[in-house]
């Protein structure tokens, strides 16, 4: 089992950057496949972006590619989430998942394919 503990978020204007770290416990954390989630207000959680065990692989929501950079370091059992160019549609509730997939190369991209979920950190944008 791991734990998630997601930090960085806050309020930021329109344009601005931020970036969201997910320290990791428990378990050896190459292990794991990670993603970043985001639920805004009224709205269904939703995928952000996913990093393979390794790291060699990422995937993103189409709507945010070129903005937002996902990144690993294992030494450091931590996943990121960079975040740049940020728009007031970004406001919501960043979480942290984890997962353990067979495949050092493999991303996940769906809600229900994570075992475990952070508390979430906000992210406000204003305009």
């Amino acid at each position: 089992q791991v734990q998630l503990v997601e930090s960085g978020g806050g309020l930021v204007q329109a344009g601005g950057s931020l970036r969201l770290s997910c320290a990791a416990s428990g378990r050896t954390f190459s292990s794991y496949a990670m993603g970043w989630f985001r639920q805004a207000p009224g709205k269904e959680r939703e995928f952000v972006a996913g990093i393979s065990r390794s790291g060699t692989s990422t995937f993103y929501a189409d709507s945010l590619k070129g903005r937002f950079t996902i990144s690993r370091d294992n030494a450091k059992n931590t996943v990121y989430l960079q975040m740049n160019s940020l728009e007031v549609e970004d406001t919501a509730v960043y979480y942290c998942a984890a997962t353990e997939p067979n495949f050092v190369w493999l991303v996940l991209t769906r809600d229900p394919e994570y075992d475990y979920w952070g508390q979430g950190t906000q992210v406000t944008v204003s305009a």
